[in-house]
């Protein structure tokens, strides 16, 4: 309150369970960012946090969470293992289970954002995860009112946004800049369109001239990553090309 001069807090505190937050008095549709670290796989009622998260959401509002997932289904030996739940391991999602979900609550499909794999170095623990894998991945999950079929865009970013006024990464597949024009898909022109973004590009239908301006260039279409394996891989690989004296800073974490 003193750095930013606010003359009454705006921080209030409730109380509760992320799966069951109308219990704390949450209304529907009151907020605009809903953040969560490392918090949903230790829920075993996984779709019921998804639920109550679009609950409170408003139109065009976000999830923007870390969790850690899984390359397959867990065994039952795996979820109730009480050393792999503790550490964050047993209750993991299966990475593929998360887009299914999401979208049947009403979420628009998962952006994938950045990923890292995690390493377990403990023999006991190897012997009970198989040939399970296990990564850390952020998602970005927006709920969006209901409109009409949604086209391929171009859109160029203003720059508007503080501390990002060169570039904004929107995900691990669309980065931003300034002045630059980028195709984009249909989701993500109907996300840019109807959230909080919007302020912040010029969009427009494919064909449709937009205004030349300075360092505009305009990019191919490319294959969306979904995959958080296949970019915590590819994440890792360009990692393994540091010098040898900072190897050290690309490890990914380590559970023991």
């Amino acid at each position: 309150m003193e750095k930013y001069g606010f003359q009454t807090p705006n921080v209030t505190f409730h109380r509760g369970y992320i799966e069951k937050l109308e219990e704390t008095g949450i209304k529907n549709e009151s907020y605009d960012i809903v953040i969560s670290n490392c918090v949903i796989n230790l829920v075993p009622d996984k779709q019921q946090v998804l639920q109550e998260v679009h609950r409170v959401l408003k139109h065009g509002g976000e999830l923007y969470f870390s969790d850690v997932y899984a390359s397959l289904e867990l065994p039952e030996e795996i979820r109730t293992h009480r050393v792999l739940w503790g550490e964050c391991l047993g209750g993991a999602l299966y990475w593929k289970d998360l887009a299914i979900l999401a979208q049947k609550i009403g979420f628009c499909h998962p952006r994938l954002v950045s990923a890292n794999l995690i390493t377990v170095q403990n023999e006991e623990l190897e012997r009970v995860i198989g040939d399970c894998r296990f990564v850390s991945a952020t998602f970005r999950l927006f709920k969006l009112p209901k409109t009409g079929p949604a086209e391929r865009c171009q859109v160029i970013y203003n720059g508007g946004i503080t501390g990002h006024e060169k570039e904004l990464i929107f995900d691990a597949n669309f980065t931003f800049k300034e002045g630059e024009i980028v195709e984009v898909d249909e989701e993500t022109a109907a996300i840019l369109k109807n959230s909080r973004f919007a302020q912040d590009f010029l969009i427009r239908p494919i064909g449709e001239k937009l205004s030349t301006c300075r360092g505009c260039s305009a990019l191919e279409s490319k294959d969306i990553i979904t995959d958080p394996f296949k970019l915590a891989e590819e994440s890792d690989c360009t990692k393994s090309r540091c010098p040898p004296d900072v190897a050290g800073s690309c490890c990914g974490t380590i559970y023991s």
